[in-house]
């Protein structure tokens, strides 16, 4: 397995990272089970053969698989594993109401890992919004005082948001490390690769979720781009060519897969053992924008996401319609879309609420045609 330096920090860690979020799952759990609807045998079993395989980095959260993601990774590193991995989970800042929440649900997850301290400790989906809640409940000094008791060894955070928004939670304290959004199609998306080389330069080691992009980048896959990866001189599988894409960035430290099956963590390691940093040819790079320019063509409105289109007077979630119909077509990911889609009808913010004034139209900087494109996803996702 290929290790990379973690960041300023003095040790290295396996390339591959196990994400705890995709466990296998059992159609019927067991009444009162600890570990819920997770498969508990199959998944200690590939997580252990994971680790013998030299993965060495396990990434969990409180939320995750209903709560029962950290009980079930704890069951798996006892008899002799914990020593062998560095254990990632992640305080739930939408819970956090107030500097105690911070203490209690770390003293929890502790518990639930069988843990006395947590290796790498994030502040989980930091945005602009949850980043104001860091700073009124003081949570940064909560770190501190953790890193000092020896509850955490070193602290994080995991980001969705804007890129100024990144670099000023970068700036604002000594983070050990950070987790970021990254693949080919998002090169430029949240904090991106230019995040990636900021955060980098400042010396945080950086972690990379959503390789596969939630596995759109492997599912459903259109001809055109099944053929421009069959004609390539050296054959590789789709998610191939998206973990070597994040690999070769050298600021990456290690990339987190949601695994949930023994093959798909053979192949993983594979790739891993083999997707060294400016190892991509330019010929094999061009393939890679090749294949994200088709996707891009298949966006059905060019929205910008800027949103002055917003607030609507009939409450219709503009951009958020626009990113679920995108999605859907780019990725042939029609059903989650529906399902997606499906949410804002409950809370009355889908198209159907649109009564054409045209308010939204008048201020669209894109200049687009937005009561008839809402009228577009109301016809593909209702």
């Amino acid at each position: 397995m290929q290790r990379r330096k973690f960041g300023r920090l003095d040790f290295d860690v396996s390339l591959l990272g196990f994400g705890c979020m995709r466990l296998p799952t059992l159609e019927e759990p067991p009444p009162n089970s600890e570990v819920g609807d997770i498969d508990e045998e199959q998944a200690i079993r590939i997580i252990r053969y994971a680790i013998d395989h030299g993965v060495d980095y396990l990434d969990t959260a409180w939320g995750y698989h209903g709560e029962k993601s950290e009980v079930l990774v704890g069951k798996a590193i006892r008899d002799g594993y914990r020593e062998r991995v560095k254990i990632a989970t992640k305080l739930p800042m939408w819970l956090v109401k107030s500097r105690e929440d911070c203490d209690l649900k770390l003293n929890e997850q502790r518990r639930r890992l069988g843990i006395e301290q947590v290796d790498m400790y994030l502040l989980h989906a930091l945005n602009r919004e949850t980043w104001h809640k860091v700073k009124k409940f003081k949570v940064l000094e909560f770190l501190d005082e953790a890193k000092a008791d020896g509850r955490i060894k070193y602290a994080g955070f995991s980001f969705h948001d804007e890129l100024d928004v990144f670099k000023e939670i970068v700036d604002s304290y000594d983070w050990d490390f950070c987790q970021i959004q990254l693949n080919y199609m998002d090169a430029e998306y949240q904090a991106g690769v230019e995040g990636l080389q900021y955060a980098s330069s400042k010396g945080l080691a950086v972690v990379i979720m959503e390789p596969l992009r939630g596995g759109k980048l492997v599912k459903n896959i259109p001809h055109e781009i099944e053929a421009l990866f069959d004609e390539a001189p050296i054959k590789r599988t789709p998610a191939e060519w998206a973990f070597r894409w994040v690999c070769n960035h050298p600021e990456v430290s290690l990339v987190l897969s949601g695994m949930g099956s023994l093959e798909e963590v053979q192949e993983n390691i594979k790739t891993m053992s083999e997707a060294e940093a400016n190892s991509l040819t330019e010929e094999e790079l061009v393939i890679i924008n090749q294949a994200k320019d088709f996707y891009n063509r298949r966006t059905q409105v060019k929205c910008t996401d800027c949103r002055y289109c917003l607030p609507c007077p009939q409450g219709v979630a503009i951009p958020r319609i626009f990113s679920i119909y995108n999605n859907a077509s780019i990725y042939n990911s029609f059903n989650e879309g529906k399902w997606q889609y499906g949410q804002l009808v409950k809370e009355e913010h889908d198209s159907s609420q649109c009564v054409e004034c045209g308010q939204c139209e008048s201020v669209c900087p894109q200049h687009l045609s937005i009561i008839q494109y809402l009228k577009d996803a109301q016809e593909a996702l209702a």
